[in-house]
Order: structure tokens, then sequence, then C-alpha cells
């Protein structure tokens, strides 16, 4: 079947084949907690733990764990330990982080500016389905 344009016949990665490795990247960051992460972070500011668990409503201190060790792995994060007692840790988003952080900033800017649209869509849609007859599937 025929995708479009290949880029590896041109020395590049095609993200739409199974074993492409942008695909992990893409796992990571289209995380929810991964976006969130990265939007908390994108003003530059350093971050304790405790305070991206402030103000990631709903996180998990084991799920907050995951996220920052993944963007520490893909290099999009740092973390830096202060030998004091107890050690403070610090994150920051890298270079590759701000970059990616701002695209995340943009969509949720977007979401924030059309979110009354969205609803009205999903309701619309909703009381479609609701008078949708059993086994229509159109």
């Amino acid at each position: 079947m025929d995708t479009g344009f290949d880029l590896r016949e041109h020395g590049g990665v095609d993200v739409f084949l199974r074993d492409c490795p942008t695909r992990a990247v893409l796992d990571v960051i289209a995380g929810k907690w991964t976006m969130l992460v990265l939007v908390a972070l994108e003003d530059g500011r350093p971050m304790r733990f405790a305070e991206l668990r402030r103000r990631l409503d709903g996180v998990t201190p084991k799920v907050l764990t995951q996220t920052l060790r993944a963007l520490e792995r893909e290099g999009l994060l740092t973390r830096t330990v202060y030998p004091t007692v107890p050690p403070c840790v610090e994150y920051r988003l890298t270079g590759l982080g701000r970059e990616v952080g701002g695209l995340v900033q943009r969509i949720t800017d977007w979401s924030q500016t059309n979110i009354a649209a969205i609803r009205a869509a999903r309701e619309e849609y909703d009381g479609r389905a609701a008078r949708q007859l059993p086994g229509d599937a159109s």
C-alpha cells in the first residue's frame, strides 16, 4: 500500500512505518502528563518534584516520576541534584525540551481558545448519537 512520499528513500525516516524511531519519541511527547510537564516547565524556571506535583492536579507520584524519567531519557529535561540534606532536586527543560514545550504550549493555548466550540461539537455529536437507532451504523 502506498502511503505517499517515503522519506527513507532520501535518507530520512517515515513516521508511518511501525519500526520508525520517531514513533517512540511521539509516544512520549503525546502523553497527557508529558504534555502538562512540558507546559509547566516551558517558562524556563526550574521546578522541584513537589512543586510539579502540586501544579499538575491529579498526577500520582509514580506517574510523575515515570514521566520525568522518560523526558530526561529523551533529552528533553535535566534533573539536577544539589548536595543538601535532604537532597534538593530540580527539573528544567533542555533546549530540545523548550522547543517542544513551546509547541505544546501553542496546542494548550489553542485548546483553551476553542473549548467552547469543542464542547458544542461534543454536545451536537452526543445528541445525534442518542437519536440514532440501535444497529444503525451511519
